[in-house]
């Protein structure tokens, strides 16, 4: 008994944006990383060791993600690291890993940060959320049983939107979509008014919006100031009451794609995910009453399925960083809160 305090914590660096406009996606995905680890400690650790988690505030700003990266490798010296929030934080950081070869599991939307560029590939570095692509072809599929043909898109100007930008500008011929009109906005903007009014003077039969945070809400409140008809989609980042309590009677008729994490009760008993939801519901809401502060959102399960992944590649391979990124890539049917997990090098 207590072997598992008397060995050496395994540390995994976990930084997120605790502040700034994207701190309330940050600081409920900190507790469920310390959630999680509890979780995992409780039930022996990784064969009888400790996680200790280091933690780091990014403030989503790209030069603080990489200040709290390089001391993460290179003062506490962590096993791996989990995190950031933004896609924009993600791409400071992911050479950085990569070049010290640190395993690291992202927490981030956007595709660019598991994507090679010209630095080569990246073999380190992973992530929890669906990606981007997946998220437009669902809305796609939706669109094209609507029979819908002429499609609007408004994006943020920052990595997220710009990536979600690219896989609607992509994959949009292969479902029927024609792009009739393109806008964007920067994430701080408060108004988004002129680009609509662009927007419905081209007469589209949908509008896209690619976005995180508070913006999404003031688009959805334009369109309706505006009188425009035609339905509001907004992208898999944006599933939060927050969402709703921000946008008011505005959010009423939006669509977006989800994690089935918001939607659990309504899943049929036999869905593999449905019991490992429920568990982290209880524990999130009646355990740690994190609900309290902040309700679950789409994002809640990203941290938890990164600890979890990463814990079942640490009892495989043990603390060696070589060895613990092979274990991570050969995941093969874990049952997460954001879906079933299977990795491979692409």
């Amino acid at each position: 008994p207590g072997l598992a305090e008397k060995k050496e914590p395994i540390k995994i660096g976990a930084f997120f944006a605790l502040s700034g406009p994207a701190a309330f996606i940050g600081t409920p995905t900190k507790l469920v990383a310390q959630m999680a680890v509890d979780q995992i400690n409780k039930e022996g650790g990784i064969n009888g060791q400790p996680i200790q988690l280091v933690f780091g505030d990014t403030e989503g700003d790209p030069t603080k993600a990489v200040a709290i990266a390089k001391k993460f490798i290179y003062v506490d010296k962590v096993v791996a690291i989990i995190g950031p929030t933004r896609t924009g934080t993600g791409m400071a950081v992911k050479r950085l890993v990569e070049q010290a070869h640190v395993p690291t599991i992202m927490t981030v939307g956007g595709d660019p940060v598991i994507m090679g560029g010209k630095f080569g590939s990246y073999h380190y570095v992973f992530k929890t959320p669906q990606r981007s692509s997946i998220a437009v072809k669902r809305i796609y599929m939706y669109l094209q049983k609507k029979g819908i043909k002429k499609v609007a898109i408004l994006t943020s100007s920052d990595g997220f939107g710009r990536d979600g930008r690219r896989w609607l500008e992509k994959l949009a011929p292969q479902y029927g979509l024609e792009i009739i009109a393109e806008e964007s906005f920067n994430p701080r903007d408060t108004d988004m008014t002129t680009q609509l009014s662009n927007i419905r003077t081209k007469g589209p039969q949908t509008i896209i919006c690619w976005t995180i945070g508070p913006a999404g809400s003031i688009v959805a409140k334009n369109v309706k100031q505006l009188g425009i008809k035609v339905p509001l989609i907004q992208c898999h980042g944006l599933p939060d009451p927050k969402y709703v309590e921000l946008a008011g009677d505005a959010a009423n008729g939006n669509i977006m794609p989800s994690t089935k994490l918001m939607a659990w009760q309504q899943l049929p008993e036999k869905d593999p995910q449905k019991p490992v939801i429920a568990h982290f519901v209880h524990l999130y809401n009646d355990v740690y009453h994190y609900n309290k502060d902040f309700p679950i959102n789409t994002h809640s399960g990203y941290a938890w399925d990164a600890l979890m992944i990463l814990s079942r590649a640490l009892k495989k391979a043990g603390p060696d960083r070589e060895k613990l990124r092979d274990a991570i890539e050969e995941t093969k049917g874990y049952v997460g809160i954001s879906g079933v997990y299977n990795i491979t090098p692409q």
